[in-house]
């Protein structure tokens, strides 16, 4: 089993009578643990999520990390700057979506990803709603 995050904005105000309703942004469930992905392809993980001052603050770790360290230590720091990257990758993002204004609504425990928007609609149907 594992454990996904839901990150889903309040519901919009009411527009005027006749209009029609403002849409809210689909829920994101965001899953716990490492993450793969970012510790192989490091900044470009960050980047690719949006996350650009991880990302820059990745590539110039390692780039001064692969210049400045002698060589039997570059290839390790290298190295662990990557598993760092891996095990704080989601939270970074959840970081993020919570500044975008999409805080913690709920959290989903299920075997996949399918499954756990399944479990959601089940538990939560006023944030499936809320999806355009």
């Amino acid at each position: 089993m594992r454990l996904f995050t839901v990150h889903a904005e309040p519901p919009p105000p009411p527009g005027p009578e006749g209009w029609p309703e403002p849409k809210a942004r689909p829920p994101v469930l965001v899953p716990e643990g490492f993450s793969l992905a970012a510790a192989i392809l490091g900044f470009l993980w960050f980047a690719w999520n949006r996350l650009w001052w991880e990302a820059v603050g990745l590539l110039v770790l390692t780039l001064a990390a692969g210049w400045l360290l002698p060589d039997p230590y570059d290839g390790v720091a290298v190295l662990a700057l990557h598993v760092i990257a891996g095990f704080e990758a989601r939270d970074r993002l959840r970081a993020r979506l919570v500044r975008r204004g999409q805080p913690l609504a709920a959290v989903v425990a299920a075997p996949d990803r399918e499954i756990a928007w399944f479990r959601l609609m089940q538990q939560r149907p006023d944030l499936i709603r809320t999806a355009p």
